[in-house]
């Protein structure tokens, strides 16, 4: 007796969109991204369906999103599912972890969205390019000067939740900075000064730890940008060394 042999679609897509079909080959790749991180079974024992992770999530009442729906795309496998929901859904939340500390069955929703999220960046999926845009004046901000914000970028327009405080910005901030004790936050640039040497170890960090891969699939532009304050700063760091060594040889 013949059995008939299940289908399987070579290609998902949304029929109302405009957005190109993904093959199951990619599909499967982004999947066992997630499944191969160490994390991964940490985060993941079982779900019972409860719904107490999502009851109890902030994010929840307020977007289209469910921690219990992620925690079942990935039980489940749903690879289709787990691509639509990296598309936007994972994007709402919070990682507050309030999931976390309420789930019987210890599992970290919040956990799992922080992997899909890396993994969404590693494939630059261009829902990680659009949440993540925003945010590139702050990462120049951080690898130029080790700080992500400084008094100079705060303004009204971007700080409109400070309510009566954002009147606070109008103050003169290079006196009142140079007011504070402590010499490093005698500046309006950086939020404190970082020294050559941090920098650089930073650098090594990032390299290290993927950061900058991550960034170059995200924004090629600022990667470039960034290299090249970087080589100039271990250039800088470079011939301190250099000057040190021959004051001691002196």
């Amino acid at each position: 007796m013949e059995h008939a042999a299940t289908r399987v679609q070579e290609y998902i897509g949304d029929p109302v969109s405009d957005a190109p079909p993904v093959s199951r080959e990619k599909l499967e790749a982004i999947f066992a991204d997630i499944q191969s991180d160490m994390r991964y079974d940490h985060e993941l024992n079982g779900c019972l369906n409860c719904g107490i992770c999502t009851a109890t999530c902030p994010s929840a009442h307020y977007y289209d999103y469910s921690p219990r729906e992620i925690v079942q795309l990935l039980w489940t496998e749903n690879l289709e599912g787990i691509y639509d929901a990296m598309q936007e859904k994972i994007w709402a939340c919070a990682q507050c972890y309030t999931c976390a500390a309420r789930c019987p069955f210890r599992n970290s929703p919040g956990g799992l969205v922080m992997l899909m999220r890396e993994v969404a960046i590693k494939h630059g999926m261009e829902s990680a390019k659009n949440v993540l845009r925003p945010f590139s004046r702050v990462m120049l901000k951080l690898i130029s000067t080790g700080n992500q914000l400084s008094p100079d970028m705060i303004s009204k327009d971007g700080f409109p939740d400070w309510g009566p405080n954002i009147s606070k910005v109008d103050a003169p901030l290079e006196v009142l900075r140079k007011a504070i004790p402590v010499p490093t936050l005698h500046t309006t640039t950086t939020a404190w000064e970082v020294n050559l040497k941090t920098s650089v170890e930073l650098y090594t960090i990032w390299e290290e730890t993927g950061v900058l891969d991550s960034l170059k699939t995200i924004d090629t532009n600022l990667f470039d940008v960034i290299m090249d304050i970087m080589d100039e700063k271990r250039d800088d760091w470079q011939d301190f060394l250099d000057d040190q060594e021959d004051e001691d040889d002196e």
